[in-house]
């Protein structure tokens, strides 16, 4: 895990620019910084800057950037089945100077080109240059777990890992996007990935599962992996069952190597459990979970993740969530993220992650992704219910299920009615929950209908494919990478493995949801691996918290910060915040709104000058 940035054009870099980014680069690389610099005989000219974070292979010969026959690389993230893949080249007569994925990835790439990324299992954002044809790679692993951005600027291209990067390099500000802005404010965190567009002008990230190619002439883009629904209608449930725990437990297997010691962040959920218990019971692993301590009753999982710790016999450490200095700190974290921060439950993670620094921890791995694969919201259950409603003998027990285990616990208006995808399969309201109110604060009209895109005309699994890449899981990766990263922290993800996703989008949608239970499939493949009683939790807790349990409103200092002159209300009318604020109570989507006022304010003081 690294931080990469650099420049490639026929323009020139200033050495102090050089010299600042890579000082910037230091958090997510301390234990090495380099740099390397090439001009072909066309005039183009490449600067490649790197920070390492020693993950694998500790040596600094494994330092970068890795240079080997007139190629150049840097590269962030990690191939987890790099000795699969070194054992592949070594019985090609390759020779290795270093035990690193690096050295794989970079005779991979000198032997086959951007194919070599088919026999890639991993997470990565890489730029790869041919000091021959003066061409310069840039890519982005398949599910986006690395970010990569990047902007035309000076005659060339500027590319790095975070925002902050790029701007020292160009040596001033970005401006900022009000268009991202105000979609963060009317339509929330699921529509920040609908588009390309950034919080600043003119600046993209690289898609998932895409190589970019820059030389002469503009850039080209390629896809290389696209996911797609390809039911195997005839698969029987238990082979759906025992595929996904195959997939699942080589995923965790192979995420497991590391020269460096790993932590678990662990919830009362089956995901988080699913990873803990495959390492500590399957693999042998010396576990340690850390967990958020949620002291409102609607989030608090203590028993359930003091009953696992027992069951399995692991070490573990709470952290309470901690409201103190709420504003400062929210502000340090806006710096951290070059954006708003998308949701408050991100600001808790973010101790979290402090504490497993603490720890002595360079690794956390993370269950992001199991509900977007197997089931796991609420509207998941009303999709199925339209997935199986030509089907009375199924339909007629999962209507009862819903009704009797999940009907009660909805708090979504919207998804009350178990009918409501049979009679409007359309229906995206529950998503971008109040809109039409909350665009009524901002200064100028602004509106943007939900969209969506077109994997397949299966509702259920269209909708998990675009949560997965436009909706939930963008904004959960970059989230988890900015606050990890300001730690030193890898973070991993066994559930976005190529393997077990293509695996689940074979199982037939109506395999997904049994009595009640989402995640029907992993439940079961996790059976006699996870503690029953987080298989047999209905309960979908995950954190929040409501935003006045970090802010008081009533205290007159608070009140002035939040109302006093600040250039966001440029954009946000001022009468409807302090109408807001003074609401007795507010309901959840207000409190979501309140949040991404005050995160989206702090971003503007800080980024707007």
């Amino acid at each position: 895990m690294c931080g990469i940035a650099g420049y490639f054009g026929s323009g020139d870099l200033d050495s102090n620019r050089v010299t600042d980014c890579l000082s910037l680069m230091r958090r997510r690389g301390p234990d090495a910084r380099g740099f390397y610099y090439h001009r072909h005989a066309s005039g183009r000219g490449v600067w490649l800057l790197h920070s390492r974070l020693k993950i694998i292979d500790l040596d600094d010969r494994a330092n970068q950037p890795y240079l080997e026959a007139d190629q150049a690389l840097v590269f962030n993230g990690e191939i987890y089945n790099y000795l699969e893949l070194g054992e592949l080249l070594a019985g090609r007569s390759h020779q290795f100077r270093t035990k690193s994925d690096t050295e794989v990835l970079m005779k991979l790439l000198i032997q086959d080109g951007p194919l070599a990324l088919e026999r890639c299992e991993g997470m990565w954002a890489f730029a790869f240059y041919d000091e021959r044809e003066g061409i310069l790679t840039l890519s982005r692993d398949r599910f986006g777990e690395k970010p990569l951005y990047l902007m035309e600027g000076d005659h060339g291209w500027y590319f790095g890992s975070e925002v902050k990067f790029i701007q020292a390099l160009r040596g001033r500000s970005l401006r900022l996007n009000p268009n991202q802005l105000r979609r963060y404010l009317v339509n929330g965190y699921k529509s920040l990935y609908k588009t390309t567009e950034t919080f600043f002008e003119n600046l993209t990230e690289v898609p998932p599962a895409t190589n970019i190619r820059l030389g002469a002439g503009k850039p080209i883009a390629l896809r290389y992996w696209q996911p797609r629904y390809a039911p195997d209608e005839s698969m029987h449930y238990l082979t759906a069952v025992k595929g996904a725990r195959d997939a699942l437990v080589e995923s965790v297997k192979i995420r497991m190597r590391a020269d460096v010691p790993l932590a678990f962040c662990l919830s009362g959920g089956v995901d988080s459990n699913s990873l803990i218990a495959i390492a500590r019971r399957l693999l042998g692993r010396d576990v340690h979970g850390f967990t958020i301590v949620n002291m409102d009753k609607r989030y608090d999982e203590r028993e359930t993740v003091s009953h696992v710790v027992r069951e399995l016999g692991i070490r573990h450490t709470e952290i309470p969530v901690d409201t103190r200095d709420f504003l400062p700190q929210l502000r340090q974290l806006v710096r951290q993220h070059d954006a708003p921060v998308y949701t408050i439950n991100y600001f808790a993670q973010w101790r979290l992650m402090e504490s497993i620094d603490r720890s002595g921890y360079r690794i956390s791995v993370s269950g992001t992704g199991a509900d977007e694969l197997f089931t796991g919201y609420y509207d998941h259950h009303l999709a199925y219910l339209r997935e199986v409603n030509g089907v009375p003998e199924i339909h007629s027990k999962a209507l009862q299920a819903w009704t009797t285990h999940i009907q009660p616990l909805v708090r979504n208006p919207y998804l009350i009615d178990p009918e409501l995808f049979v009679k409007e399969p359309e229906f995206r309201e529950h998503i971008y929950l109040n809109h039409r109110e909350f665009a009524a604060y901002l200064t100028c009209p602004w509106s943007e209908p939900f969209q969506e895109s077109r994997y397949t005309d299966c509702l259920l699994r269209n909708r998990m494919l675009n949560e997965v890449f436009h909706e939930a899981v963008p904004v959960i990766l970059h989230e988890d990478d900015l606050n990890a990263m300001h730690f030193s922290i890898e973070n991993r993800s066994p559930f976005l493995d190529r393997r077990l996703f293509e695996w689940c989008f074979t199982i037939p949608s109506h395999h997904l949801i049994r009595d009640g239970f989402g995640k029907a499939v992993l439940r079961d493949a996790m059976s006699g691996i996870v503690p029953e009683n987080v298989l047999r939790n209905r309960r979908k807790v995950g954190f929040n918290a409501p935003i006045r349990a970090y802010l008081n409103t009533d205290d007159p200092l608070v009140r002035a910060y939040l109302l006093d002159e600040s250039p966001i209300f440029e954009w946000v009318h001022r009468k409807k915040i302090a109408d807001l604020i003074d609401k007795p109570d507010l309901t959840e989507s207000e409190s979501k709104l309140l949040f991404y006022f005050v995160s989206g304010k702090t971003f503007v003081e800080e980024f707007g000058g």
